[in-house]
């Protein structure tokens, strides 16, 4: 998968007339919602901005296209709320409210659930605690193994009524090898600058262990546990209510989110790493373990976070092509921190 620069592209004339900016303007001011908040805060992400009133969230899309999404219409951004909201009620049922449209009226006043023409649409939230977020928790060490239990019990239940993925052993390894492949192409661009050795060994060694441990994978096939799961379980997504929630799926493209679960909690575990939580992490694993009875290879799970690393430098170092909210060095210093966490667990998967 190769990413190039967005691009934006105009829908008619009336959806064309109203522009982004205007859009924001109104999202920003409390009066635009039902709920009548105090205040908003808006957050903008890679793809989408985010509006925080007192109570609630809503997520505008970026109107971007890219090799893996398009964002670029209006009816593409509908489709993307709507499966977005359905995909993430399956672990935040309560959170997820649904899709609101944003519409201008023949006066060009914008306004949400109003009259007019639709001219963008919103995925409507519950607004979530801060303070109960699992990152914010680690970060100022207010985390329980009991929090951390009674999460991976949560996620044992959504795995286990999951249905089995159609795909055989020998594709599953082979969709595995290409994500490996395409990851090394990326980081060894030269306009990253990294040393050429350092992704290339990396990605041999992933490719070598596929390749030695064939039978592993097609094990996890075999017994139905590759299935349609997250696809990024990191802890910012992660809510410790009285009943654990997770958030913000990768909802665009189905692909990237049939995936072993010993691999999505493998990923989450080495995020807690990086926030200096290797605790956490193990209590993770191991709860789940419990929760679940499924406990794959341990090498199996360093392989696993090996090629996460590997994947969210590669993914660090593309926003340094089209991300101007943050300082280059803040990415290349990321990629680096994951490249050597891919090389730690690579060195652990081989015992």
């Amino acid at each position: 998968m190769n990413k190039s620069h967005p691009t934006c592209v105009s829908n008619g004339p009336v959806q064309a007339a109203v522009s982004l900016d205007a859009k924001l303007g109104l999202l920003g001011r409390p009066n635009a919602y039902p709920e009548a908040p105090t205040q908003v805060d808006a957050v903008e992400t890679h793809m989408s901005w985010v509006f925080l009133t007192d109570t609630h969230a809503y997520k505008l899309k970026k109107p971007v296209r890219y090799d893996y999404l398009d964002f670029s219409t209006v009816e593409a951004r509908r489709l993307d709320c709507v499966a977005e909201v359905r995909l993430n009620r399956r672990l935040a049922p309560e959170i997820y409210l649904g899709v609101v449209p944003l519409l201008v009226d023949a006066v060009g006043r914008l306004s949400l659930d109003g009259t007019g023409e639709i001219v963008d649409w919103l995925v409507r939230m519950r607004r979530l605690p801060a303070d109960r977020m699992l990152d914010h928790l680690i970060r100022n060490g207010g985390v329980g193994q009991a929090d951390i239990r009674q999460l991976a019990q949560r996620l044992a239940r959504f795995y286990a009524a999951l249905p089995a993925e159609p795909l055989t052993p020998g594709a599953y390894r082979q969709s595995l090898a290409g994500q490996i492949e395409d990851n090394l192409r990326e980081l060894d661009r030269p306009e990253f600058g990294l040393p050429r050795d350092f992704p290339a060994g990396l990605a041999r060694f992933q490719l070598d262990f596929l390749q030695r441990h064939a039978e592993w994978f097609d094990q996890r096939v075999q017994a139905g546990r590759i299935v349609e799961g997250h696809g990024d379980l990191r802890p910012e997504h992660v809510c410790l209510l009285a009943e654990p929630v997770v958030i913000d799926c990768l909802e665009f493209k189905r692909e990237f989110r049939i995936l072993d679960p010993a691999d999505e909690l493998g990923y989450l575990a080495l995020e807690c790493e990086r926030l200096h939580a290797p605790h956490v992490a193990r209590w993770l694993l191991d709860g789940y373990a419990e929760a679940s009875g499924d406990a794959p290879p341990v090498a199996l799970q360093h392989f696993y976070q090996s090629c996460r690393a590997m994947l969210r430098a590669k993914l660090a170092l593309w926003h340094l092509r089209d991300d101007g909210r943050h300082r280059p060095e803040k990415w290349a210093a990321t990629a680096r921190d994951y490249l050597e966490r891919a090389l730690r667990h690579a060195a652990l998967a081989t015992g």
